[in-house]
């Protein structure tokens, strides 16, 4: 009899307010940042699932913000 190893792979997501990213990732400004989820829609962040609204809190899983980033420099050459 064959014995099987299978690997489980667990995923976690880390979210954390606007401020809390920006102090962690200071290559992103607050305003920048505030800018980008306004306009979501408009610039496909909101598809990625990056931001998360519980309320009025507002805030952003790293891996998938992250992802949409390197997204978006595919078309560029």
């Amino acid at each position: 009899m064959k014995s099987i190893q299978v690997e489980t792979v667990v995923t976690t997501w880390i979210y954390l307010t606007v401020n809390q990213f920006i102090e962690k990732h200071p290559a992103f400004t607050n305003g920048g940042m505030r800018a980008l989820i306004f306009n979501q829609s408009s610039n496909n962040l909101a598809k990625s699932g990056a931001i998360v609204r519980i309320g009025r809190k507002v805030l952003i899983c790293e891996s998938k913000f992250f992802a949409w980033v390197e997204s978006q420099n595919q078309g560029v050459k």
